[in-house]
Order: C-alpha cells, then sequence, then structure tokens
C-alpha cells in the first residue's frame, strides 16, 4: 500500500488526526532545519518548531496552489526574515537583498559541520552572499526546488529568480576565490563544487 500523499496527510491532520501532524513533520524536519541552519545556526532548533507552529495556525488556508514542501519553505523564509529583523538593531531596515547573514553578524556552523577544507570554504562564502542570493542557491542545490518553486517561496517573479541564480553562482564563484587559502583549494572546490553541495545537505541536518 502507497504511503500518503502529503495533500492527504494535510487533510487528516485538518481532520484532527496528530498522527498525520507528527507524519508531515518527520518528512520535512531535515529539510526545514537545513533552510535554517547556515542562517541562524544557533536558532535553527527553534525557528524549524515555530515553522511546523507556522503551518498548524495556517494549514485551513493552504489550498494546494503550490506543493506542500513550497508552501512549507515559503512558512520558513517568513520567519528568518523575522527573525534577522527582531535581531538586529536595524529591524526592518534590514535589506536581505544587499546584506548577508555575515554582515549581520551571526554565528557559522562551518567548524561543526565541515569537515573538509572545500566544505568550509562553501559555507562560508554562501554566508557572505546577499541572504536573497544565498536562499535562492540553496532551495535550488540542496533542496533541488525548481525555479518556479523558488519563485513561489521568494515571493519573486520567475525570471527574476532565473537572473537572480546566475548572478548569485557567479558571485559565489568570486567570493570562493577570494577565500581561498591556495590555488589547489580552489581548484578542488570550484571543479568539484556539486560534489560538496551534496555532501554538506547531510551534514547540515541533526544525527539520528
Amino acid at each position: 500500500m502507497a504511503d500518503p500523499s502529503d495533500y492527504e496527510l494535510l487533510e487528516a491532520w485538518r481532520n484532527e488526526d496528530e498522527s498525520a501532524g507528527r507524519e508531515l513533520f518527520s518528512r520535512y524536519f531535515d529539510a526545514v532545519y537545513r533552510f535554517f541552519r547556515n542562517k541562524v545556526d544557533d536558532a535553527a532548533e527553534d525557528l524549524t518548531q515555530q515553522t511546523f507552529m507556522g503551518l498548524v495556525q495556517s494549514r485551513d488556508r493552504f489550498r494546494g496552489d503550490a506543493s506542500f514542501r513550497t508552501y512549507l519553505f515559503m512558512i520558513a523564509r517568513k520567519r528568518l526574515y523575522s527573525h534577522l529583523r527582531k535581531r538586529d538593531r536595524r529591524g526592518d531596515a534590514v535589506e536581505f537583498g544587499s546584506m548577508s547573514v555575515a554582515d549581520l553578524g551571526l554565528v557559522s556552523p562551518s567548524r561543526a559541520v565541515a569537515v573538509r577544507q572545500e566544505q568550509q570554504l562553501l559555507l562560508q562564502a554562501l554566508r557572505r552572499l546577499p541572504i536573497d542570493m544565498q536562499l535562492a542557491l540553496e532551495l535550488f542545490y540542496w533542496e533541488e526546488l525548481t525555479v518556479t518553486e523558488i519563485s513561489a517561496v521568494l515571493e519573486t517573479p520567475v525570471g527574476t529568480v532565473k537572473s537572480r541564480l546566475q548572478r548569485a553562482r557567479a558571485r559565489l564563484d568570486g567570493v570562493i576565490a577570494e577565500l581561498s587559502e591556495s590555488e589547489d583549494l580552489l581548484r578542488s572546490t570550484m571543479d568539484n563544487f556539486e560534489v560538496w553541495a551534496r555532501d554538506l545537505q547531510a551534514r547540515l541536518v541533526p544525527p539520528k
């Protein structure tokens, strides 16, 4: 018998089946936790819980216009932005299109999760991109969202997301080159970029 779909679980949850809610949490905890980990490492667990609480509060407003996963990341992004505004003295003046989490002085998880220099370099470089660019790249490489799905999460037109991904990857390559301590490290990181990205996908979640 096939496992129930996200939609079926959500509908059961709406009908007060708490086990369905727990199943959705189990399916998506790692992805949501990873979403926060390389941005707000010290608050990742709390924000993950807040995201699922937000889903509970808004579950009856979800009509299936987007995939369940996309909707969940939409909630996560809003929680992230709210959290960053609250903890920074600039508040509503925080510019997600130009400021990075490094600019905001947030704690990096690179030493805790990255065992290779290439991994540490990639995490550090991502954290130096404007937050909107970092989100787009991480959703694309780690969560394998489509451009259309990323557009929904960021509430940005598809064409803008396409150009943002191109600019973000070019800018990331430039930051990696700036931060690299040697030509060998730079070459290894760039030549095996997708390998390091996939490996980090698993390392950014808590051990089972």
